[in-house]
């Protein structure tokens, strides 16, 4: 399951990553004349970061995995537990269905066809209750990085942040000297710190 999620969330950030993109590279030549959007030679105006590395430095991705491993175990114990208890309730009726009467053979019958359907009812809805949370979640970590991102790019004058990940190479190579993961990780990690207080 936490590897279901990681890989979900890894893939939503670099989503993420590369919509923010779009955003931090807008150009208002309108408002400015042709001259004045040219880079200068000395400062890189495109960068990129590797969103493998910026999620296993980021603290709040770390909290957000661990409370989605852990709600997600906590489901599956619940789910186990319940699918035990109703496993002892047919073993029961098993062992008493030939003392019974067939008025009581069919009403217990029912009943256990009634719980079996309600577990997995439960079971159904516990699975989509998990799922939606976790989409909500990873959109929450969307906004989050693209917010920061888009303020990162502003306050650096960068034109064009890139993602870069395994899972998702939009960029098969990138100067090291071009790589702000660790700053925009620091910087995040920070920002994050003054939230949980």
């Amino acid at each position: 399951m936490k590897t279901s999620a990681s890989t979900l969330t890894k893939l939503t950030l670099g989503l993420a990553i590369a919509g923010s993109i779009a955003a931090c590279s807008q150009n208002k030549t309108a408002d400015k004349p042709a001259a004045a959007t040219t880079a200068t030679p000395d400062k890189e105006t495109i960068v990129y970061v590797n969103s493998d590395s910026l999620l296993n430095k980021y603290e709040y991705f770390k909290d957000l995995s661990k409370r989605l491993e852990d709600k997600g175990k906590a489901s599956q114990t619940d789910l186990q537990n319940r699918g035990q208890a109703f496993q002892r309730q047919v073993a029961e009726y098993q062992k008493n269905q030939a003392t019974m009467s067939a008025d009581q053979r069919q009403a217990t019958e029912q009943q256990l066809q009634r719980k079996q359907q309600e577990l997995q009812g439960y079971s159904q809805n516990a699975g989509a209750e998990f799922q939606n949370e976790q989409a909500a979640e990873n959109a929450k970590l969307y906004d989050k990085i693209q917010d920061f991102v888009k303020g990162y790019a502003k306050e650096k004058g960068y034109k064009l942040v890139l993602t870069y990940s395994k899972a998702n190479p939009t960029v098969l190579y990138g100067d090291p000297s071009l790589d702000v993961t660790v700053d925009v990780a620091k910087r995040l990690n920070e920002a994050y710190a003054k939230e949980k207080k």
